[in-house]
C-alpha cells in the first residue's frame, strides 16, 4: 500500500485528489514560502527597515529562484523545520551577498511556513468551492427533474412514508449550501504570521505591525493584529468546516451503496466497478470511498483539534502532528468531493423500481396517513389502535392494506391515502425550493 494514496500511480483514480493535489507538494509549498519570503522583503524596505534596493532585489529572486527540495531535507531532518536551510539556499542563489544578509531580517521559521500554508489553503478553499457550485448544479438539476417522483423513505432501513427522490438529491445538497455561505468568514480568517522568534516582534523592531499590515496586504492575506504562533483556531475552523465537507459527502454515498443494493437497485451508477470473479456486479466503487474518506477525515480532525494543545510560545510536537495530517485532510475532503461531483452528475434513478418498493410494502407504507384519516373521525389514540390492528391482519393474512381499510370504513374517501403521488407531503415543494436556491446562488468570485 502507498504512503499516500493521492499522489499514487496505483491508487490516485479511485482517490482522485485533482486541482488540490498540486498544493500539497514539496514544490508548492517552498515556492510559496519563497513568496512570503519576497513579500516581506518588499514590505521593509518599503518602511525603510533594510535597504530598498536589497528589498526589490529580494522580491524579484524571490519570483525567480528554483530551489531543489531534496537538496533541503539534510537541513530540515537536522533543524525540524525547512526554512533555515530554504534561506542558506535562496542566500547562495541570489548571488549577491550585500542584499542577501537581508532576506527573512527578523522573522522566524514558523511565519513564513504558516504564512506559505495560508496561501496555498486559500486557493485549497478556491477549488473546493468550484466543486462544490458544480455539484450542486447538478444536485439541483435531479432534485427538479424528480421532485414528483416518489419513492419509499426509509428510517432504521425500514419503509417509512413516501418521498420524492427529488427531496432525497435535496438533502444531500443541503448540508453543501450551509457551508458554501460560511467560505467568507473562513477566508477572513487566512492571516499572514509575522511575530519573530517568541511572538513578540522584537528583532522586527518599533515597525513590527506596519510590517506585517503591509505583508499581508500585498499577499491579499487579513493582518491579524497580533501573534497566532500557538493560536491554531483558524487552521481548526477550515478543518471542521472541511470535515463537515467530507461528511455531508459521506452521507450521500452511504445512500447511494444502499440505493444501488441488490434487490432495491433505485438509482444506477455511471462507471460502476466490477468485480474480477462475477461479471454480474456492479459494485458502487464511487459511493464506497466518500464513505471510507469521510471516516479518515473524521479521525484526522480529531488529531487537528488535539493539535491545538500547543505548549508555551511554540511546541515543535504539536506543529508536527499538523504536518502529518493536514495535507491527509484536505486530499482527503477534495477526493470526496471529487466523487460527489461525478456522481452527481451521472447518476441516474430508477422510477420504476421505486414504484415496485412502494407496491411491495402491501399499502403498509401508507399507515400513517390512514390513522389520521380515522382521526378525523374518531379520537387520535382510538385511530391508531385500528390502524395498528389492520396493519396486523394484512401483514398476518398477506392482504393489502388498502383493500382492508376500505372495507372496514366503506363510507371514507381513501383514494388519496393510498396514491404514492399524493402522500409526499412537502418533499416535491422541498426539492424545488433547493433547486430554486441554487440557482440563485451569486457567482464565483
Amino acid at each position: 500500500m502507498a504512503g499516500s494514496v493521492y499522489d499514487s500511480p496505483l491508487y490516485h483514480r479511485l482517490f482522485p485528489a485533482g486541482d488540490a493535489g498540486k498544493l500539497f507538494t514539496d514544490t508548492a509549498e517552498i515556492r510559496a514560502m519563497l513568496l512570503v519570503e519576497g513579500a516581506l522583503a518588499q514590505a521593509q524596505g518599503a518602511l525603510g527597515v533594510i535597504p530598498e534596493t536589497a528589498a526589490r532585489f529580494i522580491h524579484r529572486a524571490a519570483m525567480e529562484v528554483q530551489i531543489d527540495p531534496a537538496a533541503l531535507a539534510t537541513a530540515t531532518g537536522q533543524n525540524g523545520v525547512t526554512v533555515p536551510g530554504l534561506v542558506t539556499a535562496f542566500r547562495k542563489a541570489m548571488e549577491a551577498p550585500d542584499h542577501a544578509q537581508y532576506l527573512h531580517w527578523g522573522a522566524t521559521s514558523q511565519d513564513i511556513m504558516d504564512t506559505g500554508l495560508m496561501l496555498r489553503l486559500r486557493q485549497f478553499l478556491g477549488i473546493l468551492e468550484r466543486d462544490m457550485r458544480a455539484t450542486l448544479a447538478a444536485l439541483a438539476r435531479l432534485a427538479a427533474d424528480h421532485a414528483e417522483t416518489p419513492m419509499a423513505a426509509r428510517t432504521y432501513g425500514q419503509h417509512a412514508t413516501p418521498t420524492s427522490f427529488g427531496a432525497v438529491v435535496a438533502g444531500w445538497g443541503q448540508p453543501l449550501l450551509g457551508l458554501l455561505d460560511q467560505l467568507p468568514h473562513l477566508r477572513a480568517g487566512l492571516s499572514v504570521s509575522l511575530s519573530g522568534a517568541a511572538g513578540t516582534g522584537a528583532a522586527l523592531g518599533a515597525q513590527a505591525p506596519a510590517i506585517r499590515a503591509a505583508m499581508a496586504q500585498s499577499l491579499g492575506l487579513a493582518d491579524p493584529g497580533h501573534s497566532w504562533h500557538a493560536d491554531r483556531s483558524g487552521l481548526q475552523a477550515i478543518c471542521a468546516w472541511a470535515t463537515r465537507l467530507a461528511t455531508a459527502c459521506g452521507k450521500m454515498g452511504e445512500d447511494l451503496v444502499l440505493l444501488t443494493q441488490s434487490g432495491i437497485a433505485e438509482v444506477t451508477l455511471d462507471g460502476a466497478g466490477g468485480s474480477s470473479t462475477m461479471p454480474q456486479k456492479q459494485n458502487p466503487v464511487g459511493p464506497s470511498a466518500m464513505v471510507a474518506l469521510a471516516r479518515q477525515i473524521v479521525a484526522l480532525n480529531g488529531v487537528m483539534q488535539g493539535a491545538g494543545l500547543h505548549r508555551e510560545q511554540r511546541d515543535g510536537a504539536a506543529w508536527f502532528s499538523e504536518w502529518l495530517t493536514l495535507p491527509q485532510l484536505c486530499l482527503g475532503t477534495a477526493a470526496a468531493l471529487t466523487h460527489a461531483q461525478r456522481l452527481a452528475e451521472t447518476l441516474a434513478p430508477n422510477p420504476s423500481a421505486m414504484r415496485a418498493a412502494l407496491a411491495q410494502s402491501g399499502g403498509l407504507i401508507h399507515a400513517e396517513a390512514l390513522s389520521f384519516r380515522l382521526a378525523e373521525s374518531l379520537p387520535r389514540p382510538e385511530a391508531q389502535a385500528e390502524v395498528k390492528a389492520l396493519c396486523n391482519k394484512a401483514m398476518a393474512e398477506g392482504a393489502n392494506l388498502a383493500t382492508l381499510a376500505q372495507s372496514a370504513y366503506p363510507d371514507l374517501p381513501l383514494a388519496d391515502i393510498f396514491d404514492p403521488a399524493q402522500q409526499m407531503g412537502q418533499a416535491p415543494q422541498a426539492a424545488r425550493a433547493f433547486a430554486q436556491t441554487v440557482a440563485a446562488l451569486p457567482a464565483q468570485d
